[in-house]
């Protein structure tokens, strides 16, 4: 079964890919391979409260657009210090709407560590969150959460993963979240919990 990955992310298709890789019969696309083009209205559908609202827009937008299943995701780091901030403008934050990639994600951990600049470490606790939505039609959709607790680091340590990996601190990992190795992190990350909790769904699909 073919199902349309709701990103243009190597490193999140990768991740999710890994994640959902004992599902047999499962094939999985992102919207490049699928040979979608962007379009005008796709930079504007993340535009919700939640993490939820977000994720459900983004899988009913390109269940439109592709007339085929997608699975979708919302995710972001949720700061206590920060009254929950980034949260759902974690891609955001830094304002920097003419960067992508690596140089974005750069930008919005310098952010993140200026707000954090004078703050103890016991009080640097944070949340990566993850909602996972499996669309099959405007009138069936699928949600599961998954969250991970951490600290914000002082400095970034790592080279692996994306995002805020490199400044997010795994306790009981004792590393940052960019020092695992992918199949470490694929088994405790949010975005595991929460496609794995969509699991079911679509072993129920591939029956």
């Amino acid at each position: 079964m073919r199902l349309v990955l709701a990103t243009r992310s190597p490193d999140k298709a990768r991740e999710i890919r890994e994640i959902l890789g004992g599902i047999a019969r499962l094939e999985l696309l992102t919207l490049d391979e699928f040979g979608l083009a962007r379009d005008p209205e796709e930079a504007g559908v993340e535009r919700g409260q939640s993490f939820l609202d977000n994720a459900t827009a983004k899988a009913l937008h390109f269940l439109r657009r592709t007339r085929s299943p997608v699975l979708a995701d919302d995710s972001g780091l949720e700061v206590a210090a920060l009254a929950g901030a980034p949260g759902v403008y974690s891609k955001r934050f830094s304002g920097r709407d003419d960067l992508d990639g690596q140089e974005l994600d750069q930008a919005n951990n310098r952010i993140l560590l200026e707000r954090l600049h004078d703050v103890p470490t016991a009080q640097r606790g944070a949340h990566y969150v993850c909602v996972a939505v499996l669309a099959l039609a405007e009138d069936r959709c699928f949600a599961a959460l998954g969250t991970c607790a951490g600290q914000i680091l002082r400095r970034p340590r790592g080279t692996g993963g994306f995002g805020y990996d490199p400044l997010f601190f795994l306790p009981e990992a004792g590393r940052s979240f960019a020092e695992l190795a992918p199949e470490e992190k694929n088994r405790r990350s949010h975005r595991a919990r929460a496609f794995r909790a969509l699991a079911p769904h679509l072993h129920h699909l591939l029956a």
